[in-house]
């Protein structure tokens, strides 16, 4: 047994009310057991009821009959397996979709360290920090693009270190922020400076080409990272349990199937941000949200030994 504050226990019983028929009464209610898997936390609980024992995982919370999985490592493994059941290349367009501003500028980040695994004089070298200099001004140029900036003292769009400077003195703004803004600007302006000096070395080496491409890899995916953060709205802690385990989940507006929505989610205590747009989806992608007729139906159904059959044993 591990210990819990009242406030999970309180969710966790509501959720199996919720789910439950009228008049079901819990009479007992503990966290046994919490287990971490790819920096998601599941908290396994025992829950004694008016009908039967069941236990309930969380994130994403479901629940499940101990007359149907009597044991808990049984029912943590199968549902951990469910949450894992997402195909891998959903889970790059989600990735993508999360960074959508800039996945040309990552895009070319990849396209760069394939150009230099064929390079092999010092032209190519060169070449290798041509791209490396656009890099950094493609990320510069996207961060400008996601929002309106004052007319007043605007920098030309590709002053590389003058843009630096007023991004992330407007996304990493205030003193708590100041060793943060000091150390990812001074890495994209001595990254800026490195690469420019590559374009024009007549020496440069491969492993000059190799640095360059690391370091701005280094730098942009830093960089991006914060600007992702500010334009989400993603606190630096939970409000609600100051955990700092927060992860952006995705979602839809039926009325809007066109538009991405993004909130950050506490994945201790369930807490969720304010969704936000963060892109749209093109006709195709819109088009494949599954769209149902008929009745439907909110019971929960769990499976029947020995697992072969789903049954729907929680009738309101």
């Amino acid at each position: 047994m591990i210990g819990f504050t009242e406030e999970e226990k309180k969710e966790v019983v509501d959720y199996f009310l919720d789910q439950s028929p009228d008049g079901t009464e819990v009479t007992f209610a503990q966290k046994l057991y919490a287990e971490a898997v790819m920096d998601h936390t599941h908290a396994v609980w025992d829950i004694h009821a008016s009908d039967g024992r069941w236990w309930v995982i969380t994130n994403p919370t479901n629940l499940y009959s101990q007359n149907q999985f009597p044991n808990l490592d049984l029912a943590l493994t199968f549902h951990v397996g469910l949450c894992l059941r997402i195909p891998r290349n959903d889970l790059k367009q989600a990735d993508i979709e999360r960074v959508r501003p800039f996945t040309s500028v990552l895009n070319a980040i990849q396209e760069c360290d394939l150009a230099l695994s064929q390079a092999n004089d010092p032209g190519a070298f060169r070449a290798i920090g041509v791209r490396c200099r656009e890099n950094l001004l493609a990320f510069v140029h996207a961060a400008q693009d996601t929002r309106e900036w004052p007319a007043e003292d605007k920098p030309q769009r590709s002053n590389f270190v003058l843009w630096v400077d007023k991004i992330f003195d407007s996304f990493l703004e205030g003193a708590n922020n100041r060793e943060r803004r000091r150390l990812i600007k001074t890495t994209l302006k001595e990254t800026w400076v490195y690469v420019n000096w590559l374009t024009h070395s007549q020496s440069g080496k491969w492993v000059d080409a190799e640095v360059a491409t690391s370091a701005v890899s280094y730098a942009i995916g830093m960089a991006t990272s914060i600007c992702v953060r500010y334009l989400r709205g993603v606190p630096e802690e939970c409000p609600v349990c100051d955990s700092h385990r927060l992860f952006p989940e995705e979602g839809s507006n039926s009325e809007y199937p066109e538009v991405l929505f993004e909130r950050p989610r506490c994945s201790e205590c369930g807490w969720a941000g304010d969704p936000v747009p963060v892109g749209e989806r093109s006709e195709d992608e819109a088009a494949q949200f599954i769209t149902r007729d008929g009745d439907e139906s909110d019971e929960c159904s769990v499976m029947q030994t020995p697992l072969m059959e789903v049954a729907a044993p929680r009738k309101k």
